[in-house]
């Protein structure tokens, strides 16, 4: 990783994984949901998981890692659990996004550090 991907990878990972975070705050508050007010909430988690998803996107374009890739795939499964109204089971995949998106963080992290820039 050069030291352009590193510090592009680093910050984009910084951002889509507080974007993780309350992605799965929000699916965990759903649950607690009266059930006539969960198709609005799900449309909510929807949106707020495609932004995310959109910004592993712009990390693909900017700065290439296979596990870019990997985190996209398992928020395309949570979105499908969103969709199908089973936003509980959605948790699980953001989860694994969330580690595969921390794994290229730290890598980003330990270039910039051997390279003394952090």
């Amino acid at each position: 990783m050069d030291t352009r991907s590193a510090v592009i990878s680093f910050s984009q990972s910084e951002k889509i994984k507080a974007g993780l975070i309350w992605a799965s705050q929000t699916v965990e508050m759903n649950s607690g949901i009266a059930e006539h007010d969960k198709t609005g909430s799900q449309q909510v988690i929807g949106a707020l998981v495609s932004m995310v998803a959109n910004e592993i996107q712009v990390a693909m374009k900017m700065a290439p890692d296979e596990r870019w890739e990997e985190a996209l795939k398992h928020l395309n499964k949570a979105l499908v659990m969103i969709h199908s109204n089973v936003a509980q089971e959605a948790t699980f995949h953001i989860t694994r996004a969330l580690s595969q998106v921390t794994s290229v963080g730290q890598a980003a992290m330990t270039q910039l550090v051997k390279e003394n820039i952090l």
